[in-house]
């Protein structure tokens, strides 16, 4: 089948002007439409990346002549730092940040100290976590640490050499990858959790290896969907591998049971081995979406804010930052985009016949916001 590219860059489309609104009384959740509190905020510093995963950063639309957010657009450490003190005082108790590739944001650990100074109105630090291709993490994941990291995840497709270069487009081995994980828990980043996106007939061989792998080792291993973000991966549901299939095989292998967790801001559904070997989650957004207790919001290199993961455009803060607003203002903005949020696009994904190009909207891209 032929690969259909459809691409309409959103990052120069003009972001939405947030309205203004009251706060919360003290102690008193930010609840959006659906009764979903703001707790998690992932905060993507570069739309830049070393690699070209198939599903993410196709290399025949982020070529050599693709155009880069330019520095001068990026929010500083200090204006996403701000920004971050808003989200924790309005609920956020968990703050990742992705990309692109975060750690070729230079200095990122600059960041990583900063926001570890926040402290929620109850006087605890909000968890901080990273997201990473694993390329850079040997070199930096002291540093991390030292800075106020608490835990890293790993993108990680496969650990068979030629299928990771599949999957990554790159010539950069496997090897180092793991070694960036060994290295993330000897600096006490744990646990570590390694992502796998899941895609039939490319990788899903691995999914046995994978897992044997890790089990045991302390590490969390996750199998995610193959999702139709953004607009340029051409994304077909017959190359989705349920994550019921997914845990299928497994349990063939190794006898596994259910972990339960609570509905709101769960995103893996967790499984634990039978002989105490450890756990792996799957992530489920075609087959079983999750919606309901979505609790995060996403804040653009450059500023947007982003109520969904597969939104197709998002709120302009960066203007209200550098405009000189106060942090008051700031809330109140947030306030006003947050209670008017009904985002549930993995709900509704069947409406167009499970096929998102068939609604002729452009989703903004995971390389740019972050997945």
């Amino acid at each position: 089948m032929s690969k259909v590219i459809f691409f309409t860059d959103q990052r120069k489309a003009p972001g939405l002007s947030p309205a203004l609104a009251r706060l919360p009384l003290p102690g008193e959740p930010l609840l959006d439409t659906r009764e979903r509190p703001l707790r998690d905020l992932r905060i993507s510093v570069t739309d830049r990346c070393n690699f070209r995963c198939t599903y993410c950063m196709p290399r025949d639309v982020f070529d050599k002549h693709h155009e880069f957010l330019p520095h001068r657009d990026l929010l500083t450490f200090e204006e996403i730092a701000a920004a971050a003190r808003v989200f924790v005082a309005m609920g956020v108790r968990k703050i990742r940040l992705t990309g692109g590739e975060p750690l070729l944001r230079r200095n990122i650990e600059t960041l990583v100290a900063l926001l570890a100074e926040l402290r929620t109105p109850e006087g605890d630090k909000p968890e901080l976590t990273l997201t990473t291709n694993g390329s850079l993490l040997a070199r930096k994941a002291q540093a991390l640490k030292d800075a106020g990291l608490d835990r890293v995840t790993v993108s990680m497709d496969a650990l068979d050499a030629d299928v990771f270069a599949r999957m990554s487009d790159s010539d950069f081995p496997v090897t180092q990858v793991l070694e960036g994980i060994e290295a993330a828990a000897a600096a006490g980043l744990t646990p570590v959790k390694i992502n796998m996106v899941v895609r039939k007939g490319v990788n899903d061989d691995q999914i046995v290896p994978m897992a044997r792998h890790f089990r045991g080792s302390g590490h969390i291993l996750r199998f995610i969907e193959y999702m139709d973000v953004g607009s340029t991966n051409g994304w077909n549901m017959a190359e989705v591998v349920p994550s019921a299939d997914v845990v299928a095989r497994l349990a063939q292998v190794w006898p596994l049971r259910a972990l339960h967790d609570e509905g709101m801001g769960r995103v893996a559904e967790r499984w634990a081995y039978a002989d105490g070997a450890g756990e792996v989650g799957v992530i489920s957004s075609v087959t079983h979406a999750f919606c309901g207790g979505c609790t995060r919001a996403r804040l653009s290199p450059e500023g947007r804010l982003f109520l969904c993961l597969f939104a197709t455009q998002g709120h302009d803060l960066r203007a209200l930052i550098r405009g000189g607003a106060d942090e008051t203002r700031l809330a109140q903005a947030l306030a006003g985009i947050w209670q008017a949020r009904g985002d549930n696009y993995s709900e509704h994904r069947a409406d167009a016949g499970a096929d998102p190009r068939a609604t002729g909207e452009h989703k903004i891209e995971m390389s740019y916001i972050g997945g």
